[in-house]
């Protein structure tokens, strides 16, 4: 017997063949072409295909995979890679009681995204995570959301806060922050009712999650894959509320607005926002330089506050006509 009759005869049940492709990410027809022989499965399915499968068949499985592919071998199969680890729990905790008010924001949410990271894509298959934050009110409500720190492997390149971009309700990110409710789409070719933070040429799913304290919402954790289904594992959507619950801790009370605040602009598309943070660092540095000579000297972080507000006034004033294209 191969690995394929062996796959085979555990998925003749039908509801162990849905609920393994499910775990995997995959759709249950695509495992039929693996034991059939018309497609096979990349490594990092092969991983995730010996973690769903019952223990007392795994050992069988990796054995006769490791006929199939010599990589099988240095596989590791640790389901605690299921759960975030409590050390960096505690790493985290401690950062929240540490670190000065001026860095904790930047500090936090880098340490959380680069193991966010290493967990959600261990086989680099191609993953983007981005915090995006309710801008201040004008006039008493929410209008965009701020992309701010973010990271990816490739195809995205490694730092993405230099492509940051403003979000309103076209977006994933503004869907789910105004609903205050996870959302995951497994096939944006399908689906295109929400644009996600990032679209490359090989972008396929996407994830946001709303950031919440108190039913106060301050954004979202935003994340996109090159892989179809990529989020629809629900231990993989368990990992995704717990790394954005320690993304809360990074921001400040007043942060986070009652949903009712929440009236999002519909934002006009990327090359039509670039032309307006071309030159955005030097504006930034001329705004620090000019408040040295005032009372009130500007750190980076209210300097950056001052000329995102100042390009979110612009794009809100953008003829509806521009919006779109």
């Amino acid at each position: 017997m191969d690995w394929r009759e062996f796959l085979g005869s555990i998925i003749s049940n039908a509801s162990e063949r849905d609920r393994i492709a499910t775990e995997i990410g995959v759709h249950s027809v695509t495992l039929s072409r693996w034991v059939s022989g018309e497609s096979s499965p990349r490594p990092h399915n092969m991983r995730q295909l010996l973690r769903s499968i019952p223990k007392q068949q795994r050992n069988q499985l990796q054995s006769l995979l490791e006929k199939y592919s010599s990589d099988v071998s240095d596989f590791e199969i640790d389901t605690s890679e299921q759960e975030i680890p409590y050390k960096f729990i505690m790493e985290v905790l401690d950062a929240r009681a540490s670190i000065p008010d001026l860095l904790r924001f930047w500090s936090i949410t880098r340490l959380v995204l680069q193991q966010a990271l290493r967990q959600l894509d261990p086989e680099g298959v191609g993953l983007a995570i981005t915090v995006v934050r309710c801008m201040p009110p004008r006039d008493g409500k929410i209008r965009s959301l701020r992309e701010s720190v973010g990271l990816g492997t490739p195809p995205w390149g490694g730092d993405l806060e230099e492509k940051a971009l403003l979000l309103g309700a076209e977006s994933l990110a503004g869907h789910v922050t105004v609903s205050c409710r996870l959302e995951h789409i497994g096939d944006l070719r399908a689906n295109k009712t929400f644009l996600p933070a990032y679209q490359v040429e090989h972008e396929v799913s996407a994830v946001a999650c709303p950031i919440m304290h108190a039913c106060r919402v301050a954004g979202c954790l935003l994340l996109s894959s090159t892989q179809i289904d990529y989020f629809a594992p629900e231990a993989r959507l368990s990992l995704v509320r717990g790394y954005t619950n320690l993304v809360a801790l990074a921001f400040n009370p007043d942060e986070f607005y009652d949903p009712e605040k929440i009236a999002l602009h519909i934002m006009p598309p990327q090359k039509r926002q670039q032309t307006f943070f071309d030159g955005f660092r030097q504006r930034v540095l001329k705004l620090m330089q000019d408040s040295s000579r005032s009372e009130k000297r500007l750190a980076s972080p209210e300097a950056e506050q001052l000329e995102w507000q100042q390009i979110e006034s612009s794009l809100l004033d953008f003829p509806p006509e521009n919006r779109t294209g």
